[in-house]
């Protein structure tokens, strides 16, 4: 998953260099609206006011925690892991484990498998369906059941068991807590609780967890996707909310909340080198390795520009920052407003943040990395082949076209230099006689920036207003206050697979890092318990509340 990446990158923006500067400018207040971050009242359920009141009460009590939490350990204890050279599913036993926890799911939801139609894809895909009393666009809540692998090496590292679903009396421990079994359970919880206060929903939710998420999502989501766009039609959901961007503290008691409305591209590159080989006695100028190494050099020597465009999520982010966060610097700050109408302030600030981070350079620009190289067999054997594996995350505002040209801009003169073919996707751009580039798809994926989510009223609205409504009435955050705006997720999850369901799509976890003890995909996973209820009590609110909307 990629909830990490916004919340790294605020976390180098608030701490920076540019900290120097007095940070008591011209901020607004919380309650106050801004036209270029537009903020939306807390929303609490009206029609069912009594039922949330009454489950807020329950969430509440020891009693409901220690049931919550207990369900939750379940979960952990069933390692889903899913592995990037697993077999199909049916041939590979690896997947078999997903059975394992489909029949606990079962046994421990057994209301929401009484009262909710329950569909299998592709044997461990689950979609929970649960019918509305009217004909209104269905409500979609995402998560993923698989978790990363735990290396056996690090066992030993842990302070409780990776599986152990250990609960501490704050923490609870083990992989998946974090990444994704937690979405997973809250929206089940949250369900179940509805179900025993008697709430009939009016529009139809629909729950869907796919099962390989941090491998392909192919085969889980990929498969799922397919039969909600057969079952509801294409555009066919009022709004989608899965995992995603987290809560950030912006100090002074104010909370960012950031739920990412668009993702980046994905693509990676193989870059291969061949021409005739022979006896390493008899070398030539310059090897394949070493034609190779004269590809990567252009490569990285001709990054991606970045670009800062009104029109754009990075520019929406830092704007909102810009106007409410306490420990934005007051030379951005300025520079960030007058932005919004000049170009040259435009240009200045997309080069102040470029400088101070790599990650937040990352959010304004197409990313390439060389992460995998390989090419020889044998020491006094010269090489017929040599290639690498360059990681391509594509900029909102980019393509896959724009990187297939630049891949052409960028290689070409080193491979008419070397007289040597060059071969883009397939395509011939240069003929030679003493071998050939070729560039093409390395793992079969080729994946467009997602669609970007309308901001404004209806779906935006709605889910900004639950999160305040959550965390201005928190036992755990104590009434803070919280600001709203879009972020860009600069990896890919599940969502990638469902863009034809819906143009309301959002990836948004109510967590914050201090949530996390130490991060995800990592040894010592573990979530804040408070945490994980807080969850509940969102998805609890946002189903109650969208199911009192007009939304069409």
């Amino acid at each position: 998953m990629a909830l990490w990446s916004l919340c790294l990158a605020l976390n180098s923006l608030l701490r920076g260099p540019f900290l120097l500067g007095n940070i008591h400018g011209l901020i607004l207040d919380p309650d106050k609206n801004s036209t270029a971050c537009p903020q939306w009242n807390a929303l609490h359920p009206v029609d069912n006011a009594r039922i949330d009141a009454e489950l807020d009460d329950i969430y509440a009590s020891t009693d409901f925690k220690l049931r919550a939490i207990d369900l939750f350990a379940g979960a952990i204890r069933i390692p889903t892991e899913s592995h990037d050279n697993s077999g199909p599913v049916g041939q590979d036993p690896v997947w078999n484990t997903f059975a394992d926890l489909h029949d606990y799911l079962e046994r421990a939801f057994p209301l929401v498998y009484a009262k909710l139609k329950v569909t299998k894809i592709n044997t461990y895909g689950l979609v929970y369906h649960w019918q509305g009393s009217t004909k209104a666009k269905p409500f979609l809540l995402t998560a993923h059941q698989d978790v990363v692998p735990v290396d056996p090496t690090t066992v030993s590292q842990w302070i409780h068991p990776p599986y152990s679903g250990h609960y501490d009396g704050t923490w609870i421990w083990g992989r998946g807590t974090c990444d994704d079994k937690s979405d997973l359970i809250e929206r089940l919880v949250a369900v179940d609780s509805l179900l025993r206060r008697g709430f009939s929903p009016a529009r139809t939710v629909v729950i869907a967890f796919g099962f390989d998420e941090e491998t392909t999502g192919l085969e889980g989501a990929g498969r799922i996707t397919k039969y909600l766009e057969e079952t509801y039609g294409h555009d066919g959901f009022a709004m989608l909310v899965d995992e995603g961007g987290l809560m950030e503290n912006l100090g002074n008691a104010i909370y960012f909340a950031s739920p990412a409305v668009s993702e980046k591209g994905y693509l990676d590159v193989r870059v291969e080198v061949t021409s005739p080989g022979g006896h390493s006695s008899i070398p030539p100028a310059h090897t394949n390795i070493g034609l190779l190494s004269l590809a990567i050099s252009a490569i990285e020597a001709n990054p991606y520009t970045p670009e800062l465009l009104r029109d754009g999520t990075p520019f929406s982010t830092f704007q909102c920052l810009a106007n409410y966060s306490p420990s934005f610097p007051d030379a951005l700050r300025s520079l960030a407003r007058k932005a919004v109408n000049d170009d040259s302030a435009l240009a200045r600030l997309k080069d102040a943040l470029s400088k101070l981070s790599p990650k937040m350079k990352a959010m304004m620009m197409t990313t390439q990395a060389v992460d995998i190289i390989e090419g020889g067999v044998k020491v006094n054997a010269l090489p017929e082949r040599a290639s690498a594996i360059v990681n391509n995350r594509i900029a909102e505002h980019s393509s896959v076209a724009e990187l297939e040209q630049h891949y052409i801009d960028v290689l070409l003169p080193m491979a008419t230099s070397h007289k040597l073919g060059l071969r883009v996707f397939e395509r011939v751009i240069e003929t030679g006689n003493s071998g050939e580039i070729s560039v093409s798809v390395a793992f079969g994926t080729v994946l467009e920036p997602s669609p970007k989510t309308p901001l404004g009223y209806g779906p935006y609205s709605i889910l900004g207003g639950t999160i305040k409504a959550t965390m201005t009435t928190s036992q755990l955050h104590n009434g803070t206050s919280v600001i709203l705006g879009p972020s860009l997720s600069l990896g890919n999850l599940d969502t990638m697979s469902y863009w034809n369901l819906t143009k309301h799509i959002f990836r948004f976890s109510l967590s914050t890092e201090s949530d996390y003890y130490n991060g995800v995909h990592t040894v010592n996973e573990a979530l804040r318990a408070d945490a994980f209820i807080e969850g509940i009590r969102f998805f609890t609110k946002l189903i109650l509340n969208v199911d009192e909307s007009a939304l069409s």
